[in-house]
């Protein structure tokens, strides 16, 4: 039993930590571009450039690119003990 607990949490760590990694600096620069306009000056700063500097920032050990890449795994975890709260039997 303690392996598939084990399991499954490295499964859904490094589900998360993939669309923190991968998914999430492509959908902030979406919603800013459609928001607010040009993530930079420079016309042909993309997606991709803005993708790269967050990944450059973890490099750095910058504590906002670790927030943004966990973000999403720390929500999981707040929805999984928020669920737990919920159903938990009365005392």
């Amino acid at each position: 039993m303690p392996n598939d607990t084990l399991r499954r949490e490295i499964i859904i760590g490094a589900v998360c930590f993939a669309l923190g990694f991968f998914i999430l600096p492509f959908a902030i620069y979406w919603v800013g571009h459609a928001l607010i306009g040009n993530y930079s000056a420079d016309a042909s700063a993309g997606a991709l450039a803005l993708a790269e500097s967050i990944w450059a920032d973890l490099l750095q050990f910058r504590l906002a690119a670790w927030v943004l890449v966990l973000a999403p795994y720390a929500l999981a975890q707040l929805f999984r003990f928020t669920r737990r709260l919920w159903f938990a039997a009365p005392l």
